[in-house]
């Protein structure tokens, strides 16, 4: 078949994508595995054949994603339900000071959000941001940024947060790299984006607790103990620095040493989120007087969520395979080779467009990860540079969320703003992360 009606074919399956989610509003996982189909039809692929990428493309990418958004959705329901993140917070606080409260959101946020999911850990804290404004009289943006900021940022960029976790794997990147340049890209985003630009911002738009709010929220139990700073600092850390263990040891110890063998069976992901969900079903379970049943019902309460993120997955990895099985893959990546453009930009600018055009940062992030595998394998592209795309990818899946975006709404509400200003305070916070993020990506690709 020829390369103009393979490209059409690629063209026409993504716009349908757009048009499912977008208009007739299908859920995304249905409406990525209709598109999977049609593409494979439109470029020749036998029936058999669409049915058996279809059946690779799910099993492979599930076979990983699966185990590790799972075990991290239990983690973090744990911390959730202990007051983990509750504890972080005021911790953070006290030991920054009042008049720096802002860095120690931003630090909560960024390290919140690595187990727990972004609308989860907002509803956990804001009311400290309520009490915040309160008692300083500045707007609740000015504490409030640079929280979001954090969870933005880690949300989009660290693992084991279900988009990274899920372009890693579609692409076939390291784990170790992706944390690392989600790191180095993260801090500096999250310092823009959050402490300075909420600065700015808070004195442009004054947000005060809006009266819905104070109907609507429970009392909260200021009674009830909460655990420990630094059991809840170990738990979230330690899996992230058993993970760069096990990349690292890669990298600096030879094949077949003992050390490098035991990193890299406790640094693999599996081995580090299992250890980690199952010391937190001790530590912040049964030690702080929860029984068995209620360990149990909390851990299966977080696959509900979780579920639908691996489904979602599963199908971005089926649009892959039909992307290389059916030749469009090839095609792309001639095209990416002959048109001088660097990957990671590439990466960017199709999860940047995807994003903008239909709202859910995890669309975007799948769908921009099914298309750019073809591109990276032509391109010959390994280690580092695959992490590089990873993070590339999850800064255009960050910007501009706007109106098609739940996140625009739950801030509209939550800080009792106006439509006009959750553009001008939400979005131009996550644009500052998505554009800050990719120029650290960009310049780290001069150097890999």
């Amino acid at each position: 078949m020829s390369s103009s009606w393979l490209f059409i074919g690629a063209l026409v399956s993504i716009l349908l994508v757009l048009f499912l989610v977008m208009k007739s509003k299908w859920q995304a996982f249905v409406a990525l595995l209709f598109s999977s189909f049609v593409l494979g039809l439109l470029s020749g692929m036998p029936v058999n054949k669409i049915i058996e990428s279809v059946e690779k493309g799910m099993g492979g990418t599930l076979g990983f994603v699966a185990v590790v958004i799972g075990l991290g959705a239990m983690f973090g329901r744990m911390l959730e339900v202990s007051g983990g993140a509750e504890r972080l917070a005021r911790t953070l606080i006290a030991s920054f000071g009042e008049k720096r409260a802002q860095w120690a959101l931003a630090l909560t946020g960024f390290v919140v959000s690595i187990p727990v999911f972004l609308d989860v850990a907002l509803v956990i804290l804001i009311p400290i941001i309520y009490s915040l404004g309160k008692k300083t009289g500045k707007s609740l943006l000015y504490y409030g940024i640079p929280l979001l900021a954090g969870l933005a940022v880690t949300h989009s960029f660290i693992p084991p947060t279900p988009g990274p976790i899920a372009v890693a794997d579609i692409i076939g990147a390291d784990l170790g790299w992706v944390i690392l340049f989600g790191l180095l890209a993260g801090i500096p985003a999250t310092i823009i984006a959050g402490p300075l630009f909420g600065r700015y911002i808070a004195d442009k738009i004054h947000a005060a607790e809006p009266e819905y709010m104070r109907a609507d929220k429970h009392e909260i139990d200021t009674s009830r103990e909460l655990p420990s700073f630094s059991l809840i600092l170990t738990l979230i850390l330690l899996p992230l620095v058993l993970i760069l263990g096990n990349t690292l040891s890669g990298v600096m110890l030879p094949e077949g040493n003992s050390v490098r063998n035991i990193l890299t069976f406790i640094g693999h992901p599996f081995a580090a989120l299992l250890l980690v969900t199952l010391l937190s079903f001790f530590t912040l379970g049964r030690l702080r007087g929860y029984t068995k049943e209620d360990v149990q019902s909390i851990a299966t309460k977080a696959l509900e969520p979780a579920g639908i993120i691996i489904l979602i997955t599963g199908a971005g990895g089926v649009f892959k395979q039909v992307l290389i099985d059916s030749g469009v893959g090839e095609m792309l990546g001639s095209m990416m080779k002959d048109s001088g453009l660097p990957p990671v930009l590439l990466a960017f600018l199709i999860a940047s467009i995807i994003r903008v055009a239909q709202g859910s940062a995890t669309v975007a992030m799948i769908t921009a990860a099914g298309l750019m595998t073809p591109i990276n394998e032509a391109l010959g592209l390994a280690g580092p540079q695959l992490g590089l795309v990873v993070i590339a990818i999850a800064a255009g899946a960050t910007i501009a969320s706007h109106v098609n975006d739940s996140g625009f709404w739950m801030v509209n509400r939550f800080f009792g703003l106006s439509e006009r200003d959750t553009l001008r305070s939400w979005t131009v916070m996550e644009t500052i992360i998505a554009l800050v993020g990719f120029a650290v990506v960009f310049l780290l690709s001069f150097c890999f």
